[in-house]
């Protein structure tokens, strides 16, 4: 599939420790050249990052950078899908690494299985060899930390899905459905996946096609992160008209049921022990899923940091998602302000 021209889109802000590294594994990727074109949409860096992509840009050819006023991520891809030429268009993402053949596998996927989007899984991988990196980068690969997304927790073959990381597009489909929805600072794929599946396309998560992915260094950003992803939730529901899986209601089910555990005193004693013994379970359960994950890396101090982490991305997806409820829905907000820093 090398004949196909691919246009590769990269949106980007402050990410001078990274985009080099994104650009580099371009350059080793296996895909004839000549039918590349890599865009870069920067937005409006504060450190060094477009010195460095107009470095690479005076170098090679084919590497563009284009600015994005917005500094946000869907107007940067949005851009750059309008600047492009190609018949197939790959999101990368500058914090991760990618092998040789990505670009190559994803194509051939996208065409041999007649999809309209394809993806890789993610391997998170620590920023440092620290207690709390590593427990960061376990917790966000654990099916009780963030669910059963197949492209974080993985599988071992090709499988139908409802989203993967970055994406792998024919460009049709964005004539034929539109381009990412600007309104979502957070979560832009999943709509324009939810919207893509509601028009009769098909996704497929490819597990040989594997990405190195360096989450967020601090639980800060990890907590500002998830509350964002669940801020915009409820709006990608409304914007696709279908209602949330059940897998995004239980964090915001869960903060309720905090909530309610001091009103129970006031209904009794029975209700209130039977809040704690619910309480007792999550807390049980957290312990348990730490307590195998600090054995599997043979380090035992992570039985103090994981459960933090846990707890503290079901709260800040939970609460974010309580927010959205009554920005987006209750009071029919149609965006919000919210800057994303890594």
């Amino acid at each position: 599939m090398n004949s196909v021209f691919v246009s590769i889109i990269i949106p980007c802000r402050n990410e001078e420790k990274f985009i080099s590294n994104v650009l580099e594994n371009i350059l080793s990727q296996t895909y004839d050249k000549s039918k590349l074109e890599v865009i870069v949409a920067d937005g409006i860096s504060d450190d060094c990052t477009a010195d460095i992509v107009k470095e690479f840009a005076d170098k090679y050819s084919f590497i563009k950078l284009i600015s994005n006023p917005y500094k946000i991520v869907p107007h940067a891809l949005n851009m750059a899908i309008k600047a492009s030429v190609g018949e197939v268009i790959i999101r990368m993402d500058a914090h991760s690494e990618y092998p040789s053949t990505y670009i190559e596998r994803l194509v051939e996927c996208l065409f041999s299985l007649n999809a309209d989007n394809v993806g890789g899984v993610w391997i998170n991988t620590p920023n440092s060899n620290s207690t709390k990196d590593i427990s960061i980068a376990e917790a966000l690969a654990c099916p009780f930390g963030i669910g059963n997304a197949h492209y974080r927790t993985g599988t071992k073959e090709i499988k139908q899905v409802d989203t993967v990381p970055f994406g792998c597009y024919k460009r049709e489909i964005f004539e034929k459905i539109g381009f990412f929805d600007q309104d979502l600072v957070r979560n832009q794929d999943d709509e324009f996946n939810a919207r893509l599946i509601k028009n009769g396309g098909k996704i497929f998560l490819i597990p040989d096609v594997e990405i190195v992915y360096y989450p967020r260094k601090t639980i800060g950003k990890l907590i500002k992160m998830f509350y964002q992803y669940g801020l915009f939730k409820p709006l990608v529901n409304k914007k696709v008209g279908s209602p949330a899986t059940t897998r995004q209601l239980v964090p915001p089910l869960f903060f309720l049921f905090l909530l309610t555990i001091p009103i129970t005193l006031f209904f009794g004693k029975t209700l209130f022990l039977i809040s704690l013994i619910f309480l007792s379970f999550y807390v049980l359960t957290n312990l348990i899923f730490s307590l195998l994950l600090s054995i599997k890396k043979h380090r035992l101090i992570m039985l103090f940091v994981l459960p933090i982490i846990f707890f503290s991305i079901h709260i800040s997806y939970g609460y974010g998602y309580i927010v959205g409820i009554f920005k987006f829905l209750f009071f029919a907000s149609a965006t919000a302000k919210v800057e994303i820093n890594r």
